[in-house]
């Protein structure tokens, strides 16, 4: 059962992300329409609605601010109805918070993504329930569009996967940052280390996405006994130093994902 027609809701950076990289993809604009008050049209090409359009979608992509979810729903509602799927990207937003306000639903996936789904290389995150074999087929092809599609069994795990692969990135880029500005603060000329620390990062990415072997591998095979390599090693592993650091961040993005789950309930 394809997604011939999805209505977007919502049109910030992220659902922006994702038009991209479907549309570099191949699936043109037509498939697509926009329900956005303050939008007059779209440079891609897709329909833009000011007010809600009739029903008749196969499914809406929902990636409003989640605390503007409440705002919407009674609107929205009558469009989704037993033939539509309801795809949401709303943090803290669950499974059954989205059944309670779209009880008529086909069927209900949260999708975590990145912004790296632009340009197809985004870990997607999805959890669902009350889909048919089908339609989940189909919104599985949709997220590997966008790069992955790991489907979670238990959505307890929902927010910890969406710390990693969907804030992941974030964290990424503070770490590409605080490289280059090491190499800054020793004496490098800032261009140049912010230039090299994105061109290695890059680099290391793309080799441990091909090879055989794991990071950890990879890192050992790198580093010479007692060379310099080593020697750098050794204070990122001090006492843990590094891997506790990426715990306590990993767990502090994770909390506050189940933290706006409880206000969204609260609230609903």
């Amino acid at each position: 059962m394809p997604l011939e027609k999805i209505l977007i809701v919502g049109f910030g950076t992220m659902a922006q992300a994702m038009v991209d990289g479907w549309m570099a993809a191949g699936i043109p604009a037509s498939r697509f329409a926009i329900y956005h008050p303050g939008r007059s049209d779209d440079p891609r090409g897709i329909a833009v609605h000011n007010v809600w359009p009739a029903s008749g979608f196969d499914a809406v992509l929902l990636a409003v601010k989640p605390q503007k979810l409440a705002e919407i729903s009674q609107d929205l509602e009558p469009l989704i109805g037993p033939q539509c799927t309801l795809v949401s990207v709303l943090a803290g937003a669950g499974l059954d918070s989205l059944a309670q306000i779209f009880p008529r639903a086909g069927g209900i996936v949260r999708l975590m993504p990145n912004l790296a789904c632009a340009i197809n290389k985004s870990a997607n995150a999805l959890v669902a329930s009350g889909l048919q074999p089908e339609v989940r087929a189909e919104v599985t092809k949709m997220a590997q569009l966008l790069g992955s599609a790991e489907w979670l069994a238990d959505e307890a795990q929902f927010d910890l996967v969406a710390a990693l692969a969907g804030s992941g990135p974030a964290f990424v880029y503070r770490f590409i940052d605080a490289l280059a500005a090491a190499a800054t603060g020793l004496g490098l000329d800032q261009t140049q280390a912010e230039r090299l620390a994105l061109i290695m990062v890059e680099g290391a990415a793309a080799l441990a996405a091909s090879s055989d072997h794991s990071p950890a591998e990879l890192a050992r095979r790198v580093a010479s006994p007692g060379g310099m390599t080593q020697k750098g090693l050794d204070v990122l592993d001090e006492n843990q130093a590094l891997q506790s650091l990426l715990l306590n961040c990993l767990a502090a993005a994770r909390d506050r994902g189940a933290e706006m789950a409880a206000d969204a309930r609260k609230q609903g």
